[in-house]
């Protein structure tokens, strides 16, 4: 009889797939086939836009001596999800001269319902940030997903509630209004996180935070329990900026793609804390079907690793890529899938299990305490640039009726003129980085100026220390971060010194 065609999208890992719906109508006994590599969900597909289609007032495929064969290609390609039942719908009823539809241009995403009503899907966000790259111009989506879809741009977004409603739009008799996009600006860091004020003493480790947060260091803090090491990292998250529209795009989309979207947009970074009994896959991503893990979650965020010597040591030797890179690679058979995952690691750890190390109390042997700290290898503490001791807090501080401590906004605004500072250097430079911590070598060479005095402090420092050619890249990378706090050009021998405090001061 007729055939007709209509164009749809899934995620493969985080990257867009253009899927081509062509639907054949012949005549004959009923049969009714989706064919091109779909799971059951995408063959389930035939008995909801079956009854879609009967209870939108049209006649529903199975109630006519026809064969029917949707194809969704490219063939070779896994199809997984409920994407496509609005484009497989939209198709059959155009292939059955029901409609009048040109599909050129215009992309369809959505699940249907029995009763014909579109319902909400995942990952929306990053595939119609990347459609117009393959020329589409307009797109139909589920109202529901109406408020994450609004942060994209450069593409007519029409949000519809059901099948009839976009069959009145495509016959021009009821118009469906466009999504207006949203107007993005920066909003405040969520008052849910622990403010600095609030915590007393520890400032010390307070001013490694701030740098970790102006330069995106790695930071680890070790001292006995109760010192105060998870409330400073949760106070982390209260000093870090509001992310900037690309970042706010890129981070939805990732968390809309792991079903893990609540408030549909989100503009803070995002903090993650996984228990320490967290298995692999979660942690770096995996899966049959690969899916982001909480390092891809953490993307421009903060991962924090409370007890970091108790997680697995696979999953914390997995951590050296995407603490290098910023990206995590996962071969499967099916393929391989890099997930973007440049994050802030905060981790803390005691320093020894039982916490209590250097006293009475302490029940540990001294093999124990090696096997512990051993967790933590050579090429992972060479990747971490700020180590802090937490001390424990003067009782007087504890007990005192008044408290003055520098609030979080305060450290905010400095944080956010720092990062300022680095992205007009970076571009003065052509350099492609986002944080002082990502410069390469090169880069150091190309953009930092560190005076003479202060490159032979390093230099006598790093041969006592026995310094790693990365960590010694990483105590610039740390100063260069301390200069630009003071709004300084040049590196000083004083941020030298400060970022040599901040290196490892505990051995295996």
């Amino acid at each position: 009889m007729a055939i007709a065609k209509t164009y749809t999208a899934q995620l493969n890992g985080l990257e867009t797939e253009i899927i081509t719906v062509e639907v054949d109508i012949t005549n004959g006994l009923h049969a009714f086939s989706v064919v091109g590599m779909g799971d059951r969900s995408v063959t389930e597909a035939k008995d909801r836009i079956s009854a879609a289609i009967k209870n939108s007032e049209y006649t529903s495929p199975k109630q006519k001596n026809q064969k029917v064969v949707i194809s969704l290609a490219p063939a070779d390609l896994k199809k997984e999800g409920t994407n496509f039942d609005l484009a497989m719908a939209i198709a059959y009823l155009s292939a059955a001269h029901e409609i009048d539809f040109d599909p050129e241009h215009t992309l369809i995403l959505g699940e249907l319902s029995l009763e014909g009503h579109v319902t909400k899907i995942h990952g929306i966000l990053p595939i119609l940030c990347k459609a117009p790259e393959y020329g589409f111009t307009s797109v139909f989506i589920p109202e529901k997903n109406s408020t994450e879809a609004s942060l994209a741009r450069d593409i007519t977004i029409y949000p519809v509630n059901s099948l009839q409603e976009i069959i009145h739009h495509i016959s021009g008799t009821q118009i469906i209004k466009a999504l207006e996009h949203s107007q993005y600006s920066d909003h405040a860091t969520d008052s849910a996180h622990i403010d600095m004020k609030t915590i007393r003493g520890n400032e010390v480790a307070k001013r490694g935070l701030e740098i970790a947060a102006a330069g995106g260091h790695n930071v680890i803090m070790y001292g006995p329990p109760g010192t105060g090491k998870t409330m400073l990292a949760q106070s982390f998250a209260s000093i870090l900026p509001a992310l900037s529209y690309e970042h706010a795009v890129e981070v939805t989309g990732i968390h809309s793609a792991a079903r893990t979207l609540q408030n549909n947009l989100i503009y803070n970074p995002p903090f993650r804390a996984p228990h320490h009994t967290a298995s692999y896959p979660s942690i770096v991503g995996g899966g049959i079907i690969p899916k982001p893990g909480e390092i891809t979650l953490a993307h421009r965020g903060v991962l924090f690793a409370d007890e970091f010597p108790e997680f697995d040591r696979k999953v914390i030797e997995a951590l050296r890529q995407p603490l290098e890179n910023g990206t995590i690679t996962i071969s499967r058979a099916r393929g391989v899938i890099t997930f973007p995952a440049q994050c802030i690691l905060i981790a803390s750890m005691n320093p020894c299990p039982c916490g209590k190390s250097g006293t009475k109390e302490c029940s540990c042997s001294q093999h124990t305490i090696e096997n512990y700290r051993r967790k933590i290898s050579g090429p992972i503490a060479d990747r971490i640039d700020i180590w802090l001791n937490v001390e424990k807090v003067d009782y007087e501080k504890l007990a005192a009726k008044v408290h003055i401590s520098e609030s979080s906004e305060s450290i905010r605004k400095r944080v956010t003129v720092c990062r300022s500072r680095q992205f007009e250097r970076f571009r003065k430079y052509k350099i492609k980085k986002t944080y002082n911590s990502e410069l390469s070598a090169a880069d150091i060479e190309t953009c930092v100026h560190i005076e003479d005095g202060a490159r032979s402090i390093l230099a006598v420092s790093a041969e006592k220390l026995e310094l790693s050619g990365r960590a010694f890249h990483r105590i610039i990378k740390v100063a260069q971060t301390i200069a630009d706090l003071e709004q300084k050009e040049i590196i000083s021998k004083e941020h030298i010194l400060e970022a040599l405090q901040y290196r490892r001061k505990i051995s295996n």
